[in-house]
């Protein structure tokens, strides 16, 4: 089975159970809460740093092999039950550059957490006020410690960046913590917005600048 587009479920498998807060319209105060809520017990805590990286860094094209792994594998167990065929898995891979994600109409950001690569989030525009969000992805170790909190809320401000005035996004009907955790930040469902393949659910959410 050929699975060209399966990426566009949009990340959402991804951060799903990151014990995250409502309101990410402002993003900043319910992000940092959540940041510090989730962050492992200890003396010493790592921290998540978010910025803006060429799509084609080391670090984003290891986050997306393991955001598309991780998509890819769970779709094929589900249904077939077994892993994605590594053959096929390459060629996924290696077909969607992440592009998409360049100035001025796109962004990726790339989350470090303790420094090392731990996220991701992209951001491509449809149109003036409409953008896409995509590749929204933690990597599994890392859940649980407010990392997806602080994707969205930069992920949202970077939109705004852009010009955009609401975010999109589809995803899977299998991908049900993904569906919930949008639903917690102001993500509502609505009719089809695109005819892609895996596309099952879509979501918007309306953008306003911070106070």
């Amino acid at each position: 089975m050929t699975r060209t587009g399966a990426h566009s479920t949009n990340g959402t498998t991804n951060d799903m159970t990151d014990g995250m807060t409502n309101d990410t319209t402002d993003g900043t105060k319910s992000a940092a809460k959540d940041a510090a809520t989730n962050a492992p017990a200890g003396p010493v805590a790592a921290s998540w740093t978010i910025a803006p990286e060429p799509f084609d860094s080391p670090a984003a094209a290891e986050l997306w092999r393991a955001y598309y792994t991780e998509v890819s594998d769970r779709w094929y167990l589900l249904h077939e039950g077994h892993a994605t065929d590594p053959g096929e898995l390459e060629r996924e891979v290696a077909a969607s550059t992440g592009a998409e994600f360049t100035a001025p109409t796109g962004v990726l950001l790339v989350a470090r957490y303790g420094g090392e690569p731990g996220g991701m989030a992209g951001v491509q525009m449809l149109d003036a006020v409409t953008g896409e969000l995509k590749r929204v992805f933690v990597r599994p170790e890392l859940r649980g410690r407010g990392g997806a909190a602080l994707l969205l809320a930069e992920a949202e401000r970077a939109a705004l960046g852009l010009g955009a005035r609401k975010l999109v996004l589809d995803t899977r009907g299998d991908l049900v913590e993904a569906r919930a955790l949008y639903a917690r930040h102001g993500y509502e469902e609505t009719a089809a917005h695109n005819d892609e393949m895996y596309a099952e659910h879509w979501f918007t959410k309306r953008l306003r600048a911070s106070s």
